[in-house]
């Protein structure tokens, strides 16, 4: 692990503490089961993939046995990733794991009562809706969706059904982070004015696998099945393995990062996305073959539809060739600022009384406020994964005994997603973006966004 990336994982633990879709019928007898106190819920993994192997099962792991889970099934379509996700978990689990071809195979097993999502992209919403229409609970990976399309079909088949959602903006399970939002809708900080965020690598081989590419070959994948509702493109590897990097198949760095960000401004809020967006840059450094860009600023209009008088911007800036990977996130008010790298709340910046009385206004400044209670997120921090993304998914399990609502339910993946989209169809025409809440369509020059 890089330095960096050490780095990072210890502030989340500071921070953490405290459409191809198969028919297959809802199985009432498996809802009636997963909610018994005392019934194992067999839980199966839709694509054992770098997310799943370093991330969702360790975090599974630290909760399995107290909450009585199990992990019985991996669904993969490439034979290499699903033997060894299969082989994998035989190891953690002590007894054997199957291993299906694809989702249709293992729903139809009627053995699964809920998933972990770690697919490319573009499909986890159509994953979304492939899982509650087999009546199982899902843990899905964000971005929730890349068109609005995809979005709205998977919010309706979710709100349909009875099932259990967790999207994984794992930022929610956060004590810093759920501190944040009290403190801000408490009224104390005042109006938010401005936001900014960024988050910044140099990695060369960020999102590139190329020796995994170079030893996929065709006959041991379904790519057909992978491209789902993508147009059908010819085969290739670098589409399957590093599909960050390609549109369709993924946004980039709006749908990997932004999505993560953007949403802790819908959640601070309540507002439910940008009134409009606007997108500069490119590919200035990796020049690889990649369609995503390396290098994006976007810039947000946020505030009530009704109301252009009241509002505030949000900047997100991310570049892939310089940077330590420290993601910020730094709230503005007029009294100060609300600094989630520093987890503090602090008066810097805000109105002196020097400045004031030269105006005959008051002074407004912030009193100083801690964001993180350290001596908990010690005490929690030797739990496997990162300690946000251990929390998100313990709740999700909570939830699914409990059948109450996730810290991150399927309406904040709606939200940061209508965000997302926006931001590619500004980048990708460059005109300002903009939302018809009637239509739930992302709009640019007066027409809907169409990849």
């Amino acid at each position: 692990m890089s330095t960096p990336r050490r780095v990072f994982l210890q502030q989340l633990a500071v921070a953490g503490a405290g459409a191809m879709l198969p028919q297959v019928a809802w199985s009432a007898s498996s809802y009636k089961r997963i909610i018994g106190a005392n019934d194992r819920v067999r839980v199966g993994v839709v694509g054992f993939s770098d997310r799943h192997r370093n991330t969702h099962m360790p975090c599974f792991l630290n909760h399995y046995k107290e909450l009585n889970f199990d992990l019985v099934g991996v669904s993969d379509i490439w034979k290499r990733r699903r033997e060894e996700g299969a082989a994998m978990w035989k190891e953690k689990m002590g007894h054997n794991v199957t291993a299906y071809r694809n989702n249709e195979e293992m729903y139809a097993s009627k053995g699964i009562d809920a998933v972990f999502i770690g697919t490319a992209d573009f499909q986890h919403a159509l994953h979304t809706i492939e899982a509650v229409k087999a009546g199982c609970d899902a843990y899905v990976e964000k971005p929730f969706a890349e068109t609005m399309e995809d979005n709205r079909a998977a919010l309706k088949a979710v709100k349909a059904s009875k099932q259990i959602i967790q999207i994984g903006s794992q930022r929610r399970s956060g004590a810093n982070y759920k501190a944040a939002e009290q403190y801000i809708k408490s009224g104390k900080f005042g109006p938010i004015t401005m936001v900014e965020l960024s988050w910044n690598v140099n990695q060369p081989g960020r999102w590139r696998r190329p020796e995994l590419v170079s030893e996929l070959r065709q006959e041991d994948i379904d790519w057909k099945r992978y491209l789902m509702n993508r147009p059908q493109e010819a085969y290739d590897p670098r589409k399957y393995l590093e599909y960050r990097l390609f549109w369709p198949y993924s946004s980039g760095l709006p749908g990997q990062w932004m999505s993560h960000q953007i949403d802790t401004v819908h959640w601070f809020t309540g507002l439910k996305h940008p009134r409009s967006v606007t997108a500069n840059g490119g590919i200035y450094m990796w020049k690889d073959g990649r369609r995503n860009w390396d290098t994006i600023t976007s810039v947000f209009d946020y505030g009530p539809e009704n109301d252009p008088s009241q509002g505030f911007q949000v900047v997100f800036a991310s570049r892939m060739h310089n940077g330590d990977e420290r993601p910020a996130e730094i709230y503005y008010s007029n009294g100060g600022e609300l600094n989630l790298i520093t987890n503090k709340v602090s008066p810097t910046g805000g109105l002196t009384k020097r400045h004031a009385e030269a105006m005959h206004m008051q002074p407004n400044l912030l009193q100083e406020f801690n964001l993180s209670n350290t001596e908990a997120a010690v005490a929690s921090a030797n739990t496997g994964g990162d300690v946000l993304t251990s929390n998100h998914v313990r709740n999700w399990m909570e939830c699914i005994r409990s059948r109450k609502e996730t810290n991150a339910p399927v309406e904040a993946g709606y939200s940061h997603s209508i965000a997302n989209i926006m931001t590619t169809a500004a980048s990708h025409t460059g005109l300002k973006a903009t939302f018809d809440e009637k239509t739930q369509e992302v709009m640019v020059g007066g027409k809907p966004f169409k990849y």
